[in-house]
């Protein structure tokens, strides 16, 4: 039973990365606003994997470092596919593209070896991400909004936990 407990908060985390993954193909198949819709829902997975991490008393450093394998490419790969494939090729959009994810690792790697209490240090990936995704459900999209949101995913600004 107690190994049933220890695995639901990864199970969401799990699908929190299968629905980046999905995200990515539907992008890359030219159904954006699924693909937009598939980060969402992937987000969702990310507000609960923790929450039930800690409710039931199951939180481990595998289940951090998943959720930030999850993260990454659900909130940092998925939003720049999905932006890349929806935008005109320029030489802005390509830097955007590898700024985005790159930014997100780091953030997300310098939130992991020093954790911040009642603050965020630097725009969270799933804000930045989410961000792009919903804008995408709109039909728009840029590269520059997407670099403006990479310097501010490593940026020295605090943003308070609600």
């Amino acid at each position: 039973m107690n190994s049933i407990r220890k695995s639901i908060p990864n199970s969401f985390t799990l699908g929190n990365l299968v629905c980046g993954i999905f995200s990515l193909t539907f992008a890359m198949n030219g159904y954006y606003k699924m693909a937009a819709f598939l980060i969402l829902l992937a987000a969702l997975c990310d507000v609960f994997d923790g929450k039930l991490a800690r409710m039931l008393h199951v939180d481990s450093p595998m289940g951090v470092e998943l959720d930030s394998l999850a993260d990454i490419v659900s909130f940092g790969v998925a939003p720049a596919i999905l932006v890349h494939t929806m935008h005109t090729p320029s030489p802005l959009l390509t830097l955007a593209f590898i700024a985005f994810p790159i930014a997100g690792a780091w953030r997300l790697g310098r939130f992991n070896i020093k954790p911040t209490v009642g603050y965020y240090m630097g725009v969270p990936i799933t804000l930045a991400g989410l961000t792009l995704a919903v804008l995408a459900l709109f039909s728009f999209s840029s590269p520059l909004l997407m670099l403006l949101l990479a310097i501010l995913m490593v940026s020295p600004i605090r943003i308070p936990k609600l």
